[in-house]
């Protein structure tokens, strides 16, 4: 009797450790799996600028500093790895989208056109989607950083491979304002 509770007991802590570890494991996939989901968003916004620009450079030629700023900052984004380079590209991009963004605006005709509107209706819908990547790339990152930190899982983080990770965090305290609308 005494060998199958201790039996029983040896299973029951393999079965603990089996589980903290997976546990660990999947954590870190799933933040993998959403720092991928902000790639490919981030991705698809990088497809749609030049074609944009192209639309915004018919009907505002003489803004080329504008549009060297966005081509500039989309290359910058398109190779820029680790979070925080990814983050810093992609402040630059967002501020260089808002002054194309408000070129557009001077042009009457330009904010007319067919084409820039599903352009730039094309382009919220994708700013949506990054910022929900980014948001469930944090959410993920901070259950995984809990976990590592937390005990018990802690103690097997380092047997799992497995460290914090680093938040997605806006560099710019200009994005961190709400944008001023007026009429």
């Amino acid at each position: 009797m005494e060998i199958i509770i201790a039996v029983a007991v040896v299973a029951l802590i393999a079965l603990f450790l089996i589980s903290q570890y997976n546990r660990l494991i999947r954590l870190n996939i799933t933040v993998d799996e959403a720092w991928a989901q902000i790639e490919v968003q981030l991705k698809r916004r990088a497809d749609l600028i030049p074609n944009l620009v192209e639309t915004v450079k018919g009907y505002a030629a003489h803004e080329q500093s504008t549009f060297d700023a966005v081509v500039t900052a989309r290359a910058k984004a398109t190779s820029a790895t680790g979070v925080a380079d990814v983050a810093a590209a992609d402040g630059m991009l967002t501020q260089a989208l808002r002054g194309l963004l408000a070129v557009a605006e001077a042009y009457p005709d330009l904010k007319a056109s067919s084409n820039f509107l599903s352009l730039q209706e094309e382009l919220a819908t994708t700013e949506n989607k990054v910022a929900f990547s980014r948001q469930f790339y944090n959410d993920n990152v901070r259950s995984l950083n809990t976990a590592v930190k937390t005990i018990p899982s802690s103690f097997f983080a380092g047997l799992a491979k497995v460290g914090e990770r680093e938040f997605y965090e806006v560099e710019d305290p200009q994005d961190r304002n709400a944008p001023s609308v007026k009429f």
